[in-house]
């Protein structure tokens, strides 16, 4: 469980390890209205009033939020009551904070096993477009091995238009048991088109180590998928091990990778870096909490990033806080831009929240929500280079992948430097 239940995933449907804070009125005698369908209206709007990051909420006055919803309402079932919630939360047009129902929280709890059943696909919703849209799929999951690509927008779930259908209640249609079909309608650029999917248990294992054999010598290739419960440890033992093996030098793809947990991101970056800041956030009120690095660095060997327009939210942390101390060069195009900070807080009936309640901030200060982290080196992959690295993911990472052979190029003049002096 992460400390304070600070949680930077992109989305609900992200499989990711998510730290859930428990959720308590002031009332003590709480449990005598866990039965009540409008104490769950109620529980909601409380944990808005006290935690959202806006004060002002975004411009929805709150309080006739809670006369409309609250004071002047009754309900009948707890489906009424839910309505209301998600009803109350679409007002503060933030899809980040959301609600989920028993079902979808329970969900969201088992993804942080680092185990799902579905078809592998990382959601969003588009800003602008409010279309469901593709972070990244899963490698080596159905949706990875059909040809599901970054930016794919999801227009249909088993015949059903995904117009106005939010991130929980697209992932409920999506995932079932395994061995079970479900047909995605895809829009990429001006194609429609229609994938089935067959449904599978999908285990998420966040980091791919390899250590590769180039014109330079041996380099450490870190692959890092999420940032859960497991990656800070599985990180620490790739990048000892490919030092005990003579490493000159290291390559950390963040490529797809759509986030998680802040302190799994500052855990890691501790591993990169001596003395110095890995990020800000900056809550409510203005205060702030500033993570840093204290001498902790595992090695000191160049380092490239290489990300990408699904590097989202806790991968953003990590290459914000690399390339302001100048520890690394970042490598490959801007990044996704979500720099805001979510708490998952469970309600007194089994449902859940997702709270947005921070805005996180790089070292220099900068406010990457919307903007993303632009690459010290951008390199484009074609369509014709996504298409076989998608069709062959063992390319991912060699010479055949364009920004992997660029990571590759800077590393030797790095070390040509280091030599040098």
């Amino acid at each position: 469980m992460a400390k304070g239940g600070l949680v930077l995933g992109t989305t609900a449907a992200l499989a990711a390890a998510v730290a859930v804070v428990g959720f308590q009125l002031a009332n003590p005698s709480i449990a005598a209205f866990r039965d009540s369908p409008k104490e769950i209206v109620d529980e909601a709007w409380q944990l808005i009033n006290r935690e959202y990051v806006d004060g002002a909420f975004n411009k929805v006055d709150w309080r006739q939020v809670r006369r409309q919803y609250v004071e002047n309402r009754d309900y009948s079932s707890k489906a009424e009551a839910y309505r209301s919630v998600r009803e109350m939360l679409k007002l503060l047009d933030d899809p980040y904070t959301r609600f989920m129902d028993p079902e979808q929280f329970k969900s969201m709890q088992i993804d942080t096993s680092g185990e799902l059943t579905g078809v592998g696909i990382q959601l969003g919703m588009d800003d602008a477009t409010k279309q469901l849209t593709v972070v990244a799929p899963i490698e080596d999951s159905p949706a990875s091995r059909a040809g599901i690509l970054t930016k794919d927008i999801i227009t249909s779930i088993a015949n059903k238009s995904t117009e106005g259908m939010d991130i929980n209640q697209a992932v409920a249609l999506i995932r079932g048991p395994a061995g079970t079909k479900v047909k995605l309608g895809i829009k990429r650029g001006d194609k429609q088109f229609d994938i089935e999917l067959e449904r599978a248990k999908i285990e998420i294992h966040p980091v791919k180590a390899e250590l590769r054999d180039t014109n330079v010598g041996k380099v450490g290739y870190i692959s890092l998928r999420q940032f859960n419960a497991n990656a800070a440890s599985d990180m620490r033992k790739a990048i000892q091990d490919h030092v005990s093996k003579g490493a000159v030098g290291f390559v950390l793809d963040l490529r797809s990778n759509p986030g998680g947990l802040l302190y799994s991101s500052a855990e890691i970056a501790r591993m990169w870096l001596d003395n110095a800041t890995i990020v800000s956030t900056i809550d409510r009120k203005g205060e702030s909490e500033r993570l840093t690095a204290n001498r902790q660095a595992l090695t000191n060997k160049p380092l490239v990033v290489l990300v990408d327009g699904g590097s989202a939210s806790a991968s953003e942390i990590l290459s914000g806080a690399l390339q302001d101390n100048k520890r690394a060069v970042i490598v490959g195009t801007k990044t996704f831009g979500k720099g805001l900070v979510q708490s998952v807080h469970s309600l007194s009936d089994g449902s859940g929240m997702a709270v947005t309640i921070a805005k996180y901030y790089t070292p220099n200060g900068r406010d990457i929500n919307h903007m993303g982290i632009v690459p010290d080196r951008v390199v484009e992959l074609t369509k014709e280079d996504l298409e076989k690295l998608n069709k062959n993911r063992e390319l991912v990472g060699t010479s055949s992948d364009p920004q992997f052979a660029k990571a590759i190029d800077i590393l030797s003049t790095e070390l040509k430097s280091v030599s040098s002096r």
